[in-house]
């Protein structure tokens, strides 16, 4: 695993733009934090940008391999999911947080990135509710077997994490999504007799960014609900 160079650009409610830009580690959720080339010193979002608010990402959080997710950590929980994309293969296009727009920082808010590796095979699946909750689920999948993904800072399954709530914006990134690895093509929701409700198409990260969208049918989810991804090889 190595060092890489993360960036993004955030579009701010008063009109200015915040440059992030640092060394992050691939496999391991690290803090991506202010480019010192545009800051006196690297510092955490919520420090520099208190009581602004994210309009758009100009840049979505890029690294030269891929980013499994991102997200905005408060107070040790998930409080906005970022768009994410491969170095050099923004579309130009602003994104927003999922399913969320003018995003009021605070201090003490910190931008975590998950950088891929080149062989990564990372599988996450990003949501957020009717509830406004936001939840991230993951997991490296093995060969040619099931699955099933949890929450990347409780490893508490979808059906325990999301119990009585409804997905209305998600994505999933893969680097799988662009072979014939995975039986399904992305995600499915099982619910407590093992069979399908709802799913979500996976992304390659390192072909497009990935901006999220709302899923085809409202499902809520069940207490023994299970996030599952099927690999052939």
């Amino acid at each position: 695993m190595a060092n890489v160079t993360a960036k993004a650009q955030l579009m701010m409610s008063d009109g200015s733009v915040v440059s992030m830009s640092g060394t992050v580690a691939e496999g391991t959720v690290t803090e991506l934090q202010t480019s010192t080339t545009y800051s006196v010193a690297a510092t955490s979002l919520g420090q520099f940008a208190e009581g602004k608010a994210i309009v758009s990402f100009i840049q979505p959080i890029s690294c030269p391999n891929g980013i499994a997710y991102a997200y905005i950590n408060r107070r040790g929980s998930i409080a906005a999911i970022c768009p994410i994309a491969h170095e050099g293969e923004v579309d130009g296009k602003p994104a927003q947080l999922l399913g969320m727009g003018g995003f009021v920082l605070q201090a003490g808010d910190t931008l975590q990135v998950m950088a891929n590796t080149s062989a990564d095979r990372e599988f996450a699946w990003c949501v957020r509710t009717n509830q406004g909750t936001n939840a991230i689920f993951a997991a490296t999948p093995s060969s040619g077997t099931d699955n099933d993904l949890t929450h990347i800072l409780s490893g508490q399954g979808a059906g325990t994490s999301l119990v009585g709530q409804t997905v209305m914006q998600q994505f999933a990134s893969s680097v799988d999504a662009s072979t014939s690895k995975l039986s399904t093509g992305g995600v499915l929701l099982l619910d407590d007799k093992g069979l399908p409700v709802n799913g979500c198409n996976a992304v390659d990260p390192q072909s497009q960014p990935i901006y999220g969208c709302p899923p085809t049918r409202s499902t809520q989810i069940g207490l023994n609900y299970v996030a599952r991804v099927t690999t052939s090889s």
